[in-house]
């Protein structure tokens, strides 16, 4: 099974940079995007052989996820429950026979970590939901995480102390996350690869230099970890300042 997650930066704005040539050539059992930046109709994708979700935020042009799969899920849960996370379409959950997964565009901290605060709030009620679904079935969660958890998860460690995505108090979340029963896929298979990053500033020909973040991530439940068969990025894909994560795993 192959599936594949991008943070589009404005899914309008990515389907004129070669959205939809690099979704056909994915191929892939389940698609999920975030910050797709639309309201309800205000874009229709002809994906044919796909079943489309899609999780809006109620403040327009901002945040919004969605999720295209070739098998009908048996449910799809916009958000996690609580109301005051819920309001800005960051989370689609489909439960499939033997799985679940969830897509997800986690909160920035934002400049000056102005949303600290409501991101360490995100985080433990995130985790708590990922956990009460795991006691299910394994759990599968993909996205933009907002996050770099390690020194060579980018290319600029030492100067990018306590910026939003490298704090010590995010870095520590997604830690507690990990050691809670989920594994990083890209790292279980290349725990020392170096240079390998999802996310570029438009600034300073960022991406032209490879001086990047990752920060989009495949996370796979610990009981499962031993089926992925490989994890990456791809990114020579442009049309967006991330490029698309995928995950292969073999859960049949």
């Amino acid at each position: 099974m192959r599936l594949v997650s991008w943070n589009v930066n404005g899914i309008r704005a990515c389907l004129g940079k070669g959205f939809m040539e690099f979704f056909d050539n994915a191929d892939a059992d389940i698609f999920c995007i975030q910050e797709t930046k639309v309201q309800q109709g205000q874009v229709q994708l002809d994906l044919d052989g796909y079943y489309q979700y899609w999780n809006y935020a109620v403040k327009k042009g901002y945040s919004g996820t969605a999720l295209f799969s070739k098998q009908k899920p048996l449910s799809v849960v916009d958000g996690i429950g609580i109301n005051e996370h819920d309001n800005e379409g960051r989370v689609l959950t489909a439960e499939y026979d033997t799985f679940y997964l969830v897509n997800v565009y986690t909160p920035n901290s934002q400049r000056g970590l102005a949303r600290l605060d409501y991101r360490m709030q995100w985080e433990d009620d995130f985790r708590q939901y990922l956990l009460n679904l795991n006691n299910t079935k394994p759990v599968i969660i993909c996205g933009d995480l907002n996050v770099a958890h390690n020194e060579i998860d980018l290319k600029n460690p030492s100067s990018n102390r306590q910026n939003a995505g490298f704090s010590d108090e995010e870095r520590e979340k997604m830690t507690i996350l990990l050691q809670s029963g989920f594994t990083d896929s890209f790292r279980y298979l290349y725990p020392d690869k170096t240079d390998a990053y999802t996310w570029w500033s438009y600034m300073f020909k960022s991406r032209e230099r490879n001086v990047g973040w990752r920060i989009d991530y495949f996370i796979v439940a610990d009981n499962i970890n031993d089926k992925i068969t490989e994890a990456g990025m791809h990114p020579d894909v442009l049309g967006s300042d991330h490029c698309p994560v995928f995950l292969e795993i073999d859960l049949d």
